[in-house]
């Protein structure tokens, strides 16, 4: 059961990096430090958005709408940690 969480905790552990990156991208772009239209970045903003719209999507729809500022990574991260506290007290008790 040990490895069952660790291997959970690795696996939330690389969503939250990887969603790191994702918002790195988005930030990248709206600078115009990066062109979109070349097709490796086209290609690793397609695979991160893959990844991670399918959750932001939601908490973006629950919450309210605060105009350019988009908070639903922030809930993200929480939820993430949330979630390896869980696992984290559920295996040392």
């Amino acid at each position: 059961m040990n490895a069952f969480a660790m291997l959970i905790d690795q696996i939330i552990n690389l969503y939250v990096w990887t969603l790191l990156a994702y918002l790195a991208t988005g930030w990248l772009i709206a600078f115009k430090i990066i062109n979109p239209w070349q097709p490796v970045v086209r290609i690793i903003i397609d695979a991160l958005s893959r990844v991670h719209e399918p959750l932001l999507r939601p908490v973006r729809r629950i919450l309210p709408d605060f105009g350019a500022l988009d908070v639903s990574p922030i809930v993200l991260f929480l939820l993430a940690q949330f979630l390896r506290n869980l696992l984290h007290s559920m295996l040392s008790a």
